[in-house]
């Protein structure tokens, strides 16, 4: 049977990707918005800090084991911007609250620069419980750089701009299979999953 676990958070590209590499491991996603969870403040300039307070606080509302994620895209001629606020980041500014939006942004940010590095950064933190005294943490890395055109319709967030050099693709344009062993929050996952015989 398998294990019930809360994702804090009702993004649907994420449960999307999460759940498909849980499932295999005998896990059961549910977004917290169809257990009437309200979302979590961010109020925290860490990635792992925002997603140990939205873990916790799905957890508290639900008696469940909860997982969150708290995720961007760092670029390095910005000074790590968008980071923790890359989902509002364009909000943040006087904008909307959009990927396209968030998009436009950045790469107006970056028009003319020579350095277009850039990395999507995972935290991922599982809870037993609202005071679980060891949650548990999985952090991942994924580097590529931000072009100007978007390519592919695949993904979400910043994938249509996030290039990866290695591979000739943006990440919009990798299949979900191939994105979800080698993304930041595959990576992330790894880690944790290989922490869970302590779960």
């Amino acid at each position: 049977m398998a294990r019930k676990l809360v994702l804090a958070s009702n993004n649907a590209g994420k449960l999307r990707e999460f759940s498909s590499l849980l499932a295999p491991r005998g896990f059961e996603l549910v977004p917290q918005g169809s257990l009437g969870v309200p979302e979590a403040e961010e109020p925290h300039v860490t990635f792992i800090e925002n997603a140990l307070a939205k873990a916790r606080h799905a957890s508290q509302l639900t008696g469940l084991p909860a997982l969150a994620d708290d995720s961007g895209v760092c670029v390095t001629a910005l000074g790590g911007e968008p980071g923790v606020y890359s989902a509002r980041y364009a909000a943040r500014n006087g904008g909307e609250k959009s990927d396209a939006a968030n998009n436009a942004l950045v790469v107006e940010r970056l028009r003319g620069a020579q350095d277009r590095r850039a990395y999507y950064y995972a935290a991922l933190v599982l809870v037993r419980s609202a005071n679980d005294p060891q949650p548990l943490i999985g952090e991942g890395l994924w580097w590529g750089e931000i072009i100007e055109q978007p390519r592919g319709g695949g993904g979400f967030g910043y994938d249509p701009h996030f290039l990866l050099p290695g591979l000739g693709r943006t990440a919009a344009e990798l299949s979900a299979d191939e994105k979800n062993r080698i993304s930041h929050r595959a990576q992330a996952l790894a880690v944790l999953m290989s922490k869970l015989d302590t779960f």
